[in-house]
Order: structure tokens, then C-alpha cells, then sequence
């Protein structure tokens, strides 16, 4: 059989992203201090592009360039109505009380009062070291001492090798770490947990010998044993109730109190207050959505100057063409942010009238067959983008939650709402009656919500709940006392 060489043409159709189209992309998952980071970089390659400031019109300027590419509507009509009393408040707070935090409802939710200057633990540390009389090797002791601190206020270093890179006595290090453990707040440089305990007990002159016994044995202290911390203790009931009061009292952690370097703030792009007349508003926050111009009165000026020279027209056409491109990528982003939150607001009209019990289950496919769009695109939008409700601030990924089942063949339940109802149901709870978690399953059954008993047993540890046994011990020891120790 003889193989010979044929030289053939085909037609074949592909999709092939453009860089563009990938940057659009990207454009859409960028949180709101991510996107000005992207924008100073494009600026500074630019020449044709201005970022104007809050107070600056885009009509009516000779430098700027008008038309729809450069206005967006920020409000979503279609689902509520405009409401007179002024738009709200931009908020600024940390990311840790996010979920728990109440909407903006007068003069004393100003963006000062989330977002003031809070003194770091270092700069603390750096104040006490600098009023304490050391000699100047014992200031440079500390200083790296100091140096090793972590955020939550305990010490992370070898007292040997640390003497060694200074060249200093392993006993001068211990003298000065022994000075600096007195500082405030008390706990600081503490080693261990137990050493951060031992210190806040010694400043409260409540370090005898039960109570060394109770910190050392702070694991079985966590097992809740206390017919064995009674023993090791040496100490009756109520006296071993008194000493878990106290050690219940100290902070474990001292540093937390401090502000960790920069505050790391969350600017909600998208905010959602009640109408008047019934409804939702949905609006962007104005502050989010950077404002770009191009500059005409320069391009012009340039382009005649380098209507000689066709190297720079076409670097002077390349750059007026990624302006209009970036500028209209910007306002299909705040639409496509406005479209997800808006229909998530409709999906979730529930939650922000009544709370979380009726946060209802939803996933991303939802969504974005709803708007037209694909799932995706929906799932970069709610990447680090977060919205403001009266019931908080929260971020666009925590209203998406998984379902789960109704007994009686209604309406799914939200995982969330579920764990919500769990908590409920614990917290609820008497000393006579302490639920397990086929009770507690059982009771979500009455309510319609058929959840199995491990996945209750997940949501509960997930929350950090202890058992039924351990909460019935618990409870005994604290609300009767010495007659509850005795009868466990």
C-alpha cells in the first residue's frame, strides 16, 4: 500500500477569548479596592485617562467625554420605588462584625465612628518599653522581644537562640521578658495559655496553689471533668465554681483587643433600604464606582501634533480605543452587580423582612437564569462584593445556601435558616431537659424541616456547641452549684 501527501482545507468554528474579553472578566470579580489598584495602573499607562473626583460632572466639560458609555443608572426601578428621605449613608467597618452589624439609622453611624484610628498592639508594647527604666541593653532586649510579639499578645521565640543572636545572657533575656509580662494589658508575652492565665491571675493576686492546679490542667478542664479537677484542685464544689468564674473572666487572648496594623474596611458596593410604599430600593453606592474620563482637549491637541508621525497616531488611536473599552466595561460591571443583587433581594425578600429563620435556599444557577446570564458571571459578582441591608451588612456569597428538604413537601429550607433554628432550639433548653441530637432532629421534624441526626451533629460542632452530655454537666455545674456537681 503506497501513503502519498495531500495537502487539505477545512472549516472549523471556535470560540477564542480575546484579551479584552478576559480582562472584562476579570473586571467583574475585583472587589471595590482591587478595582482603584487596577485603575491607578491603567491610568499611569494612559495618557487620555482621568479619574474625576465624587464632585465632578462627566457633561459639560471640554476634557471629558459624554454619552451613555460613561453614565450608568444606579438604581434598580424595575423592583422599588425612590424613596425622598436622601440616599443612605456609606457605611465602613471591619470584616469580622459584618454579619451583625445594623444598618446605618442616624448621625451616629458616620463612616468616623467605623472607621477611626485604633492604636495597634505594637504601638502599645512600643509606649510601655519606652517608659520603663531599662539600660540600654535591656531597651535593645526588649526591643526585639517586642519584635517577636505576635497579633494575639503571645510570644513566639526561643529565649536561648534570641539570647544568641544578641550575645547576651539567656538569663538577661528572662529578666527583661519577666518585667515586660507585667505590662498591659495583663497576659502579654505570655508563652502559653497557661502562662497567659498565670499572668493575669498573679496581677489579680488569685494564684494559690488550687488554682496553678486548676491551669495546669487545663485540658482536663476543656474535657469538663470536674469530678477530676475537684480532686487535682483539692477544693470542694463550690469552691471549684468560684475558680471556673474566674478563669471564665481572663481573656486568653490579650492582643485581640488591639487594631492589627492597617484597618482592613468593607465598602458595601450595593445598598438596600425599604421603600415608603412597600418594596425594596437597590442602589449602588456611588463611591464604589470609579469615574472615568477621557480627555479630549489633550487627545486633540496630541493628535495634531503627531499627524506626521503614523508610530505615535497609532499609539494615540491604541489608547483612545482601551479608554472607551475600559469605560464601557465599567458600566456593563455596576449593571451586572446591580442585575445579581437586585435578584437576589427579590429571592430573599423574606430574610430582610423577618430575619435569618427565613433566609430561603438558593445557588447560583438560579440567579443567573433568572437575569440571563451565565452562572459563572454570577459567581464572579458575588466575589467580594458585599451589600448593606437593615439587617446588616453581608456579603453577596451569604445569601446563596444549600437546601434542605420539607417533611411535607413544601418549600425547601435553607441550611442557614436550619443552624439558625438549631441554636434556638439549644439555646432554649432547661437544666431538666437537655436535647440530644435525634431530639433535636426530631423536633425540626414538628417544624416540617426533615434533617437526619448527623447533620445536625455537623451544624451544632460547626457552631462550636458541645454534646447533650457535656452541655448537661455544664449546666448543672453553673446554675445549681455545688447540689449539681454532686449529682453528676
Amino acid at each position: 500500500m503506497q501513503s502519498s501527501a495531500s495537502l487539505l482545507q477545512r472549516q472549523k468554528q471556535s470560540m477564542v477569548a480575546s484579551p479584552q474579553l478576559i480582562e472584562s472578566i476579570r473586571l467583574l470579580q475585583l472587589s471595590h479596592t482591587e478595582l482603584h489598584q487596577y485603575l491607578g495602573q491603567e491610568i499611569a499607562k494612559n495618557p487620555l485617562l482621568e479619574l474625576a473626583s465624587n464632585d465632578d460632572g462627566a457633561s459639560g466639560q471640554d476634557s471629558s467625554m459624554s454619552g451613555e458609555d460613561s453614565q450608568i443608572d444606579m438604581r434598580e426601578k424595575d423592583f422599588a420605588k425612590p424613596i425622598s428621605a436622601g440616599t443612605p449613608e456609606r457605611l465602613t467597618q471591619s470584616k469580622a462584625t459584618r454579619n451583625t452589624a445594623n444598618a446605618p439609622s442616624g448621625e451616629g453611624n458616620a463612616v468616623d465612628n467605623f472607621a477611626a484610628f485604633t492604636e495597634t498592639l505594637h504601638d502599645h508594647v512600643a509606649l510601655q518599653i519606652a517608659l520603663t527604666p531599662f539600660t540600654s541593653q535591656q531597651r535593645l532586649i526588649a526591643g526585639q522581644l517586642a519584635a517577636h510579639l505576635e497579633e494575639t499578645g503571645y510570644l513566639r521565640v526561643s529565649l536561648s537562640e534570641l539570647a544568641g543572636s544578641l550575645n547576651v545572657r539567656e538569663g538577661d533575656v528572662e529578666r527583661v521578658l519577666a518585667t515586660m509580662q507585667h505590662f498591659d494589658p495583663p497576659g502579654l508575652f505570655a508563652r502559653t495559655l497557661s502562662e497567659c492565665l498565670e499572668i493575669q491571675l498573679r496581677q489579680r493576686d488569685r494564684f494559690d496553689p488550687a488554682m496553678a492546679a486548676l491551669v495546669a490542667n487545663l485540658q482536663t478542664l476543656a474535657r469538663r471533668d470536674y469530678q477530676a479537677l475537684k480532686q487535682l484542685c483539692g477544693v470542694d464544689e463550690e469552691d471549684l465554681l468560684d475558680m471556673l468564674h474566674e478563669i471564665r473572666a481572663l481573656d486568653p487572648k490579650p492582643g485581640n483587643q488591639f487594631q492589627t496594623g492597617v484597618l482592613e474596611s468593607v465598602m458595601p458596593e450595593v445598598w438596600v433600604t425599604p421603600c415608603p410604599g412597600g418594596g425594596w430600593q437597590i442602589e449602588l453606592d456611588p463611591n464604589t464606582l470609579p469615574k472615568l474620563l477621557i480627555n479630549q482637549t489633550y487627545y486633540a491637541e496630541v493628535s495634531r501634533a503627531t499627524a506626521q508621525n503614523s508610530k505615535d497616531q497609532a499609539f494615540l488611536n491604541q489608547c483612545l480605543e482601551n479608554a472607551n473599552w475600559l469605560i464601557r466595561s465599567l458600566d456593563q460591571r455596576a449593571k451586572t452587580i446591580l442585575k445579581v443583587a437586585t435578584e437576589i433581594v427579590r429571592q430573599q425578600e423574606a430574610f430582610l423582612e423577618h430575619g435569618i429563620a427565613h433566609l430561603r435556599p438558593l445557588n447560583l444557577r438560579t440567579v443567573a437564569d433568572a437575569i440571563n446570564v451565565h452562572e459563572s458571571t454570577v459567581s464572579r459578582v458575588t466575589s467580594n462584593k458585599y451589600m448593606l441591608t437593615p439587617r446588616g451588612v453581608f456579603e453577596l456569597k451569604y445569601f446563596f445556601t444549600v437546601a434542605i428538604a420539607s417533611c411535607e413537601g413544601g418549600d425547601a429550607h435553607s441550611a442557614e435558616s436550619v443552624r439558625h433554628l438549631i441554636k434556638a432550639i439549644i439555646a432554649a433548653e432547661s437544666l431538666q431537659e437537655v436535647l440530644s441530637d435525634d431530639d433535636i432532629a426530631a423536633r425540626l421534624m414538628e417544624t416540617g424541616i426533615h434533617v437526619a441526626r448527623r447533620t445536625v451533629t455537623k451544624y451544632r460542632e460547626a457552631m462550636n456547641i458541645p454534646s447533650s452530655i457535656q452541655r448537661r454537666r455544664e449546666r448543672r455545674l453553673w446554675l445549681n452549684g455545688d447540689q449539681g456537681l454532686k449529682a453528676s
